[in-house]
């Protein structure tokens, strides 16, 4: 169980996390159903109104049940970070916190849940030079030039980082080129006080179990009109959001590239990837509660006990 972080006021925020297709969704609902509170999303790319079937969003009927905030928020051409993330959450937490105990925060981004339950590193700003070098070397050599000199600088954050995604190995190599140091050593601060109790809840199932979840939804995600979902966003289809599985497979089979079942099957097997990674990042956690996703009396046990 997470300790207290700073003076509590008795208010507890309940973070629901997990690999994706785990079953985070129905789980946080049943429990925010419970104790009659709110969902918060910590879901990246749940944040986007345009990326619905991709990225398995709350459904009308599933909001309808609890209110969700966070989730379809804004547009793919919106300009948004974890900083933003952090300060969106803890507004809305004062907002609520006085008729809602406990909130539900839930999701599997690793990187914007430690956001909240442990502040934001104080990287340095970044260095226009240096910044203009990486971009200039990108557009040369492509994205393996970004894997190859992050895991020269800091193979232990390369282990774990989303290596599919330029922006974050950009800012990585950017950190270590600036301070000399690694990226990793400078976001292991102390954690940065907060105002209420965490209890962070995580969601997992076998390796198999999990993976087949990953096949019947991709198949689903198929059937409910992934494909046209994207072809409406093709001309968006170089903005970060966008670089997401589901939606960058599809789009390459869009531009010819790869047949329909290829697609799919680098779906699965990229979110099977992607689902690891995740594991990995939430294992270094030892502050994290395990649980099935079919165990949600018990996760409410744990919870009503906490707040005792």
């Amino acid at each position: 169980m997470t300790p207290k972080t700073g003076k509590s006021s008795g208010h507890l925020l309940v973070v629901v996390l997990g690999p994706t297709a785990v079953g985070k969704t129905e789980t946080a609902l049943k429990i925010a159903e419970h104790f009659n509170t709110i969902i918060i999303s910590a879901d990246s790319r749940q944040f986007y109104r345009e990326l619905k079937i991709g990225t398995a969003a709350p459904t009308t009927l599933q909001k309808s049940r609890v209110p969700h905030y966070l989730t379809g928020h804004l547009s793919v051409v919106d300009y948004y970070n974890v900083s933003r993330f952090e300060k969106d959450v803890l507004d809305l937490l004062d907002v609520h916190f006085p008729t809602r105990n406990p909130i539900i925060l839930a999701g599997g981004s690793g990187l914007y849940l430690d956001a909240v339950c442990r502040g934001i590193d104080d990287l340095p700003d970044p260095d226009k030079e240096i910044r203009s070098e990486i971009e200039k070397l990108y557009s040369e050599r492509g994205i393996t030039y970004l894997q190859d000199e992050l895991l020269k600088l800091d193979p232990e954050y390369f282990k774990i980082v989303d290596k599919s995604n330029p922006n974050r190995l950009k800012r990585a190599v950017e950190v270590c080129l600036l301070t000399g140091k690694t990226y990793t050593s400078l976001r292991l601060n102390q954690p940065k006080q907060r105002p209420f109790d965490i209890i962070k809840i995580g969601l997992n199932l076998p390796r198999e179990e999990l993976f087949e979840r990953i096949s019947i939804r991709t198949g689903q995600m198929i059937a409910d009109g992934l494909v046209n979902e994207v072809k409406k966003l093709t001309g968006h289809r170089n903005l970060n959001a966008m670089n997401t599985v589901g939606y960058k497979e599809i789009l390459e089979y869009l531009n010819e590239k790869i047949s329909l079942g290829q697609a799919v099957t680098n779906i699965k097997t990229n979110t099977r990837r992607y689902a690891k990674r995740q594991l990995t990042w939430f294992k270094k956690d030892k502050n994290i509660n395990w649980f099935s996703p079919f165990e949600t009396d018990e996760i409410i046990q744990l919870i009503e006990k906490h707040m005792r």
